[in-house]
């Protein structure tokens, strides 16, 4: 009888003056907000198209760097070498976050037989940070053949997919490391206090939530990754750095350049407001 009672006053329940009045002001005030932000980022983007359009340079800038005909020109080639581009960054992203769990995961081994691979995995991560990437593809897509040994690939997509597996693996074995570090010693306690073993806590218990907490910075490195891709193109691979390349070699017109950078653009915005929806998601559920 009580929970009838008590259901038949909630649908009777009607928001009070003071509340519609609060709810009024505060659609009010977010129209408002809403229509500042937009008349003010029109106004600051008419004021940078003026300035540009009306520098001194400007006619040249734009036969240059602007020139329709030269985009259309070059947009199928540009193109297709942006596909390798994706081709590059799928295969280089799966096994990256191999290579980095496994260095993260070697790096928090306690144990005194283990601690060659502890060093190892510590030196691994030094000098892949302290590189340059596009002199770990260098050295990679010229040293690694002149070795001569049986097997080597000479598939030059594949000498620049080694190259950024190598580079981006040191950073994303530290993001996972962080990652492991931030779950709390109890977790650990809880999962051997319950007869697991080491590899069977990690397993079980801690890695799935370091992976979770990572998530948002490992898109980050992969936004990064997605225009490093570019960087091949210093060792020869026909992707759209190198197609836009041979395009302003021919015609010294560099808009060429601008569709690269658009398609890069095109792929990274979306990868980075999904990250900014991760990174959002998450703080509100430490939040709650």
């Amino acid at each position: 009888m009580r929970n009838d009672e008590s259901l038949r006053l909630s649908d009777d329940w009607t928001k009070s003056e003071r509340q519609l009045e609060r709810e009024r002001l505060r659609r009010r005030s977010s129209l408002r907000s809403g229509s500042v932000a937009t008349v003010s980022t029109i106004i600051v983007i008419v004021l940078l198209f003026w300035l540009f359009t009306a520098s001194p340079g400007w006619p040249r800038v734009r036969d240059t760097f602007f020139d329709p005909e030269q985009f259309v020109k070059a947009l199928p080639d540009v193109l297709s070498g942006f596909l390798l581009n994706i081709k590059i960054f799928l295969i280089a992203e799966p096994l990256i976050l191999l290579v980095g769990l496994l260095v993260a995961l070697a790096r928090n081994l306690t144990a005194p037989v283990f601690f060659p691979l502890r060093a190892l995995a510590v030196i691994y991560t030094d000098v892949f940070r302290g590189v340059p990437t596009i002199l770990i593809i260098y050295l990679v897509g010229f040293g690694l053949p002149a070795l001569g040994l049986q097997g080597t690939p000479t598939d030059l997509a594949t000498l620049g997919i080694i190259a950024l597996t190598l580079s981006y693996g040191a950073y994303v074995a530290e993001v996972f490391r962080a990652g492991i570090e931030s779950v709390h010693p109890s977790q650990r306690a809880a999962a051997r206090s319950l007869g697991l073993s080491h590899g069977q806590t990690m397993r079980h218990v801690v890695v799935p939530q370091a992976v979770r907490r990572v998530v948002p910075p490992l898109l980050n490195d992969f936004v990064s990754l997605q225009k490093d891709t570019a960087l091949v193109a210093t060792i020869g691979p026909l992707e759209a750095l190198r197609q836009a390349q041979i395009h302003v070699a021919g015609n010294f017109n560099y808009t060429p350049y601008l569709v690269a950078a658009l398609l890069f653009i095109l792929l990274t915005i979306p990868m980075a407001r999904f990250t900014d929806y991760l990174a959002a998601r998450s703080q509100r559920r430490r939040s709650q």
